[in-house]
């Protein structure tokens, strides 16, 4: 109980701040500066270099594509687009958290600015708050322009005074920017799952996402580009110097410090013992983020040992590829209240110029059918309506909506064989997103959908995925992250959304659709690995749920959720009817 007093405390705390500030307003007339993508990406040296490996591996395709499974390959890539690029760094996400994994990150951003490279960041403002509040001061620093999508009014002490400020416009707290994006020179980029942070990493001593991107190579990073360019030049896009002021960011800046010292001594004291050394890491400079909370030196270590992902011998598989990219307009910009959505979804043509007589006609066939959606989730749902064999399909929050269900029940019917892996709800980062998949999941069952939900503490799953089994801080909870879909074994989707209402009607998403059985073939081998020595397989015996124990884990099959708390269990039996699917 002595938590939930903490907490109330915590709140009434919280709503003294908020009413200070809830009177606080966006600015209106912002000036917004129009800038776009190069237009000659392979005059640089990234794009030669991604000519040259083309010619060598004699593709026929013109784009290349690399799977980023483990912590390394997706750390290492990033790394490897900073120190490479020479003319722009454009990076969109959802959240970027001000830890020590982050940090070296932004350093490097700053060294490329510092050496001519024109640095375009664009943050979704939901997570903005409090310590990774602290990534807004590259904004100051040359070279670098930052600008935070749909942003809430109000000081950025907390999330929770940041909501209750804008209680009053619910849907700009419900609709976010979940665009993941991370591109050097408009000829490479990273997109997927992860956002950036130490949990995205194998880093975080809590508990770590298994995550899944893919580096992209060549014209279809253009249309990643092009993307970006829409959301950058967006109204509903604020440049950070019109939200927030460089003596707030320093204010922010020393708090934290101050948080950091106290909570060293608090934890000194509590062993009866000197405080702990600080880590030995560069003083951050101006517009770099300070490491979050008290940083273990095992953490800033494993950060700094990391190495740039060599791209000279980076085996790319070249195949046919288009974009799915949900318009900005899918979040409505400041025209009142009754300003209906401008839904639109942007797809590519399929991405092989060079050689239009190759190109594949079913991967066309496919972009036909999604560009007749609104959203990635219903383009893809559409893509579901074309499977002939197998769909394999990772979602960690999984709520699916009434067309969801009828586009399972369909393929079913056709003899399609459907398996998800989602989260348990001891894996689920955020439990309550599992009361949405549960209230569906004897539904699913019956269609013939098979489900498997990830053990929360084991190192299987993690080695399955080339996650944070390796020995990193934090390896003893894994939290499921990657979005994939892969469609008969030749067709691979990777992106940012989650198969749940929320990312269909509410969050713009981004994702990649990439013809290749070569590279379906590799994301199918390490989702089964991941189900059948990580998860719990969910049947239905005599009308009641089953958990299969993972192969090899000794443990045994279980009638109740797994891992979880009957405290967790109960308190979401309580509460979550009262939580609608499409908020989840």
């Amino acid at each position: 109980m002595s938590s939930i007093y903490a907490l109330f405390g915590r709140s009434v705390a919280l709503l003294a701040i908020v009413l200070q500030g809830a009177c606080a307003q966006l600015p209106e007339q912002v000036d917004r500066p129009v800038s776009v993508a190069i237009p000659s990406p392979n005059a640089t040296a990234l794009g030669a270099l991604v000519q040259q490996r083309r010619k060598a591996d004699g593709a026929q395709f013109e784009s290349g594509f690399l799977l980023l499974g483990g912590p390394p390959a997706a750390y290492g890539s990033r790394l490897a687009l900073i120190e490479g690029a020479q003319k722009t760094l454009d990076l969109q996400y959802y959240a970027i958290h001000a830890d020590a994994s982050t940090s070296r990150l932004l350093r490097g951003v700053r060294a490329a600015a510092g050496r001519g490279v024109r640095v375009r960041i664009l943050l979704d403002d939901l997570h903005s708050t409090g310590r990774d509040a602290l990534v807004l001061g590259l904004a100051f620093v040359p070279n670098i322009e930052m600008r935070l999508f749909n942003p809430l009014a109000g000081a950025r002490g907390s999330s929770f005074a940041r909501i209750f400020n804008s209680i009053g416009d619910a849907s700009r707290i419900q609709q976010r920017m979940h665009n993941k994006l991370f591109l050097a020179d408009n000829v490479l980029g990273v997109t997927g799952g992860r956002n950036l942070g130490d949990a995205y990493f194998g880093n975080a001593l809590k508990g770590n996402f298994i995550d899944l991107d893919i580096l992209a190579a060549g014209p279809i990073v253009q249309d990643l580009s092009r993307s970006f360019d829409s959301y950058w030049n967006n109204e509903r896009a604020y440049p950070v110097q019109s939200l927030v002021k460089r003596e707030e960011l320093q204010a922010m800046r020393e708090r934290a410090e101050r948080a950091d010292r106290e909570l060293a001594d608090e934890s000194a004291r509590s062993l009866n013992a000197p405080p702990p050394p600080t880590p030995q890491t560069p003083k951050p400079a101006e517009g770099e983020p300070k490491p979050g909370a008290a940083p273990t030196a095992a953490q800033v270590a494993r950060a700094w040992d990391e190495k740039p992902l060599d791209l000279r011998t980076a085996r790319f598989v070249w195949a046919p590829a288009v974009m799915l990219a949900d318009q900005p307009g899918k979040i409505p910009a400041d025209k009142g209240p009754n300003q209906e959505k401008a839904p639109g979804l942007v797809v590519s043509q399929p991405n092989d110029r060079a050689n239009p007589s190759r190109r594949a006609a079913s991967l066309e066939a496919s972009s036909d059918i999604a560009a007749g959606s609104d959203t990635v989730v219903e383009g893809l749902l559409q893509l579901i309506g074309q499977a002939n064999s197998d769909l394999l399909i990772i979602s960690p929050y999984f709520v699916p909506g009434p067309d969801m269900k009828q586009a399972f029940a369909a393929a079913r019917g056709r003899g399609v064989r459907i398996r998800v892996l989602t989260n348990s709800l001891a894996s689920n980062d955020a439990p309550v997103a599992h009361v949405g998949y549960s209230r569906h999941r004897q539904d699913l069952l019956k269609i013939g959908v098979e489900l498997y939900e990830l053990r929360s503490e084991q190192a299987s799953v993690s080695n399955a995925f080339g996650s944070s089994g390796d020995g990193s801080v934090g390896a003893s909870r894994s939290m499921l992250h990657s979005k994939v879909l892969v469609m008969d074994g030749r067709l691979l989707v990777v992106g940012s959304m989650n198969l749940d209402l929320r990312s269909q009607l509410q969050n713009t998403e981004v994702a990649l659709l990439v013809r290749s059985a070569e590279l379906s073939r590799s994301a199918s081998e390490q989702i089964e690995r991941g189900m059948r020595e990580g998860s719990w397989r969910v049947e239905l015996n005599d009308g009641s749920l089953v958990w299969r124990a993972p192969e090899g884990s000794g443990l045994k099959d279980t009638t109740t959720e797994p891992d979880a708390s009957l405290t967790l269990r109960l308190m979401l039996k309580l509460f979550g009817p009262l939580a609608p699917d499409q908020l989840l």
